[in-house]
């Protein structure tokens, strides 16, 4: 499927400025924000993004982006979202020498030579140019061989997809790849069969990068404490109830039997 032609908040013109940036990171200084998620904000212009000279992780998926310059600057960006924009072009993203993972599905690539350009990112291991779940895909999706240009252009990829094509398991996925093919509809007439639909929320399964692990360490933390507390606090409450009860007992009596 093709990207919508109208985005969110496109007539406006919503541009990255600095002020976005701090309030969606919580960061002061722009080059001290590392992670970043613009997701679905009818962006059209990247503005100051560039300035982010620390990120790592960038979401930018449904916006209604044409071309993504500022993101040359970019140097240690590892993972970025560009999904379901406008995309027609990757150029700026040669100078992002760390990047290992691209989602770019829901564009308008139109050919695997458009992707050259990624040639030269020996880290780059994933790659994503379509998405069925999230009905996402990209012009270039279109040919049944589109896999093997792909891989042509960029032979060191290891993901395609969310398929492994190289290396442990990518067996398995083949196999499956060959199956698809041969329950492929042919064109003579048969029972028509309803078209799959995605069952979760696009992004449901994407997962933050393991830095933010960090914040719920941090709350485990603060939770194990409480509950540390709270026992000293039951102990204390039960060491005073048996005072309480020791002085109230008439001396001599006893609260226990013998049979």
């Amino acid at each position: 499927m093709e990207p919508q032609g109208e985005k969110p908040g496109e007539a406006d013109g919503v541009r990255v400025t600095p002020q976005l940036l701090k309030s969606r990171s919580g960061e002061f200084a722009l080059d001290s924000i590392l992670l970043l998620k613009l997701r679905g904000l009818g962006l059209v212009d990247l503005g100051c993004l560039g300035a982010c000279l620390g990120l790592e992780w960038l979401d930018l998926s449904g916006n209604a982006l044409t071309q993504l310059g500022p993101l040359a600057s970019l140097r240690q960006l590892a993972v970025l979202n560009v999904a379901n924009n406008r995309l027609t072009g990757l150029e700026p993203l040669a100078a992002c020498e760390s990047l290992q993972s691209l989602n770019a599905a829901g564009n308008l690539l139109a050919t695997p030579g458009q992707l050259q350009c990624l040639a030269g990112l020996r880290g780059l291991e994933h790659l994503r140019l379509r998405d069925p779940l999230a009905r996402l895909s990209n012009p270039l999706c279109a040919s049944p061989s589109y896999w093997v240009a792909v891989r042509e252009v960029l032979p060191g990829l290891k993901v395609i997809d969310g398929e492994r094509v190289t290396g442990r398991g990518s067996e398995f996925y083949q196999l499956c790849r060959d199956l698809d093919s041969s329950l492929w509809p042919s064109s003579s007439p048969g029972p028509s069969t309803a078209e799959a639909q995605p069952w979760v929320e696009p992004g449901y399964w994407e997962a933050w990068p393991t830095r933010s692990s960090s914040i719920l360490e941090e709350a485990c933390r603060q939770f194990q404490d409480t509950l540390q507390e709270c026992h000293e606090l039951d102990r204390q409450a039960h060491d005073s109830l048996a005072r309480a009860q020791q002085a109230l007992s008439p001396a001599g009596t006893t609260s226990s039997f013998v049979f």
